[in-house]
């Protein structure tokens, strides 16, 4: 098999796997952005850290390294437009993503957008270069969570709500 090929048909079958919707965001001294990421994942509990995964051509990751902070927010279903606005696909600038009165700043600083599921502010502990992206270790150190709200999936190329069974029956 071609590399080509074999990295097509990766991205095909990751493309099947199921991930949460998430805006990772910093604001501090490198500037403020944000970006849609479905690559997060908890790594442990003791301390409490997650792994965020950005494309390394990201213009997103000297402001990101140059903060050493920042907010992952777990969206919900009903974030579905936000999520577009911070993926690039609205054409929507940077600036106004921020403008709109969704956001808030948490004890730490970060943009933390109202209404997530869950808003996780850290500090950047680790950045390795694995292939194309740059992988983050982010030790939390605030937790924002919500009682409301569905989950909102990103799966086959398209966002797709998840209802708790309770709620669809």
């Amino acid at each position: 098999m071609q590399l080509d090929e074999q990295r097509l048909r990766f991205r095909e079958a990751m493309a099947s796997l199921s991930a949460a919707v998430n805006i990772v965001t910093t604001e501090g001294e490198a500037g403020q952005c944000g970006i849609t990421a479905t690559a997060v994942c908890s790594v442990t509990d003791t301390p409490p850290s997650l792994m965020v995964c950005i494309n390394a051509s990201s213009a997103m990751n000297p402001v990101f390294r140059g903060n050493g902070r920042m907010c992952v927010n777990v969206l919900n279903h009903e974030q579905e437009l936000m999520a577009r606005h911070f993926a690039g696909m609205t054409g929507m600038a940077m600036a106004e993503r921020f403008s709109q009165s969704c956001w808030q700043r948490g004890p730490l600083k970060q943009p933390v957008l109202k209404g997530a599921l869950a808003s996780l502010e850290g500090r950047i502990s680790q950045v390795q270069t694995i292939g194309t992206h740059l992988v983050y270790l982010v030790e939390i150190e605030n937790i924002i969570l919500s009682d409301d709200g569905h989950g909102l999936i990103y799966f086959r190329r398209q966002f797709h709500p998840v209802m708790l069974a309770a709620e669809t029956a």
